[in-house]
C-alpha cells in the first residue's frame, strides 16, 4: 500500500475517533459501525495492516435510526474517498485527501472536526441540557 493510502486510511481513522468523540458527547446519538473492511473480514489471506477495521459508521439515534452515514473506499478502489451522507438526503459530500497528505478535504475546504460537528449539529439539533459537545 502506498505512502499516501496509508496516510487516507490513517485520517479515516482520525474523522471515526471524532466521529465517536461526537456521540460520546451526547445523550442523544449513538456511534454505531455499519460494516468492516472486506480486508478484515478475508483477513486470513495477508495480515492486516489498516489502522482500523472499520469501513462505514454512523451517527444514529439511540433506536438505532441513522442520521449521518459516512464510510471509506476499501483498498481495492483506485480513488480513495469518504462519503459523509445524511441518511434521509439525497446530498452527500465526498471527502479526500488533502494536499498536504495529512488531513481531509472537500475540494479545496479542509474537512475537520469542526465541519463534522456542524454539520451533526444541523442534522441533530441542538445537544439535550446537560449533554454539550466536550472540548
Amino acid at each position: 500500500m502506498s505512502d499516501r493510502d496509508q496516510a487516507f486510511y490513517r485520517a479515516w481513522a482520525d474523522l471515526l475517533d471524532e466521529l465517536r468523540a461526537y456521540a460520546d458527547a451526547r445523550s442523544d446519538v449513538i456511534f454505531q459501525k455499519e460494516a468492516d473492511f472486506p480486508d478484515y473480514i478475508y483477513r486470513m489471506a495477508r495480515p492486516y495492516d489498516l489502522p482500523t477495521i472499520v469501513m462505514s459508521a454512523s451517527l444514529s439515534r439511540p433506536d438505532g435510526h441513522p442520521v449521518l452515514m459516512l464510510n471509506a473506499s476499501p483498498r481495492h478502489a483506485v480513488f480513495k474517498e469518504i462519503v459523509v451522507h445524511p441518511y434521509e438526503s439525497h446530498v452527500y459530500r465526498k471527502v479526500t485527501l488533502a494536499d498536504d497528505g495529512a488531513t481531509l478535504a472537500e475540494g479545496a475546504r479542509p474537512f475537520d472536526a469542526a465541519r463534522l460537528r456542524a454539520l451533526a449539529d444541523q442534522l441533530l439539533g441542538p445537544a439535550p441540557a446537560g449533554a454539550g459537545h466536550a472540548t
